[in-house]
């Protein structure tokens, strides 16, 4: 179920068998775009165009030989940046009741929506840029949705979009997809259940999904109304994630509790082991 970047890149054969593509690559900083680098790196060797567009303040997202690098102007500093990534790391560790994990993962969530939310407004902004983009007839989109900056444009410029992805708060990928999440065996996060659950467990996962309401609610609606703005239409987040045409997930059942998967979500869990021979 796990897969290499070769096999990544087969699955990434929208842009034609024989013809080398162009491609509009979309990606969110950190730990995202470490994942997404070599795909990126490998879909260039073998003779694609890569355009990869980001913000000019960046912690890893870095000029390369191996594609074409197209910046925007942003509101923050590095400063700014590393100050909320290390914030929302923090949290990941940190222990607590549900109650307290909930309003600091909404906290952080909030936060990094924000800094995405503002980045993704100046580039709608940018005229020249996205005239660019509409005279460089990309033949798709690869983006992280965790920030829906590259969903954005691929409605846009009316793209196939490949959403490379570790997974969604609020089970917005389910929701997108329809793919099934039965709260009998899929268990939710910070539960702490695994997947073989007892009556009372299952009713425990079942209420996990209260919240996420309200935490998605609060942290993507920002960019439905960015969306609407600038495509001058009614846009749901929902909206956005359903127009992906492949849903490339980095995650596999090694790791994972079993959930069902729909025809165009792929598990590619491989992708972040590092192609190494190990000493003896």
């Amino acid at each position: 179920l796990s897969a290499s970047p070769p096999v990544v890149l087969l699955l990434l054969s929208l842009l034609g068998l024989a013809a080398a593509g162009k491609l509009l690559v979309v990606p969110v900083d950190g730990s995202h775009w470490l994942s997404m680098r070599e795909v990126v790196d490998i879909l260039r060797q073998r003779g694609h165009e890569v355009v990869v567009l980001a913000p000019e303040v960046t912690l890893h997202i870095k000029p390369s030989k191996n594609f074409v690098m197209k910046r925007h102007s942003v509101p923050y500093t590095e400063e700014d940046l590393k100050k909320q990534f290390q914030a929302f790391f923090h949290f990941s560790f940190e222990q607590g009741s549900f109650l307290e994990r909930f309003v600091k993962a909404y906290q952080g969530v909030k936060r990094i929506t924000d800094f995405g939310v503002s980045s993704c407004g100046h580039l709608l902004q940018n005229k020249e840029l996205i005239r660019y983009l509409e005279e460089s007839k990309f033949d798709a989109v690869l983006t992280d949705p965790v920030l829906l900056c590259g969903a954005i444009l691929a409605k846009h410029l009316s793209l196939p979009a490949v959403y490379f992805l570790r997974g969604m708060p609020c089970g917005l990928d389910f929701d997108a997809t329809q793919c099934p999440r039965p709260s009998s065996y899929v268990p939710r996060g910070f539960s702490q259940l695994t997947d073989h659950m007892d009556f009372l467990q299952r009713v425990k996962n079942l209420l996990h999904d209260i919240p996420d309401i309200f935490l998605c609610d609060f942290a993507f609606e920002p960019f439905s109304k960015l969306a609407s703005e600038f495509l001058q239409q009614d846009v749901t987040v929902q909206d956005l994630l359903r127009q992906a045409s492949v849903w490339l997930l980095r995650s596999d059942f090694i790791l994972e509790y079993p959930r069902p998967l729909m025809p165009n979500i792929i598990p590619i869990g491989g992708v972040n082991c590092a192609h190494k021979e190990l000493s003896q």
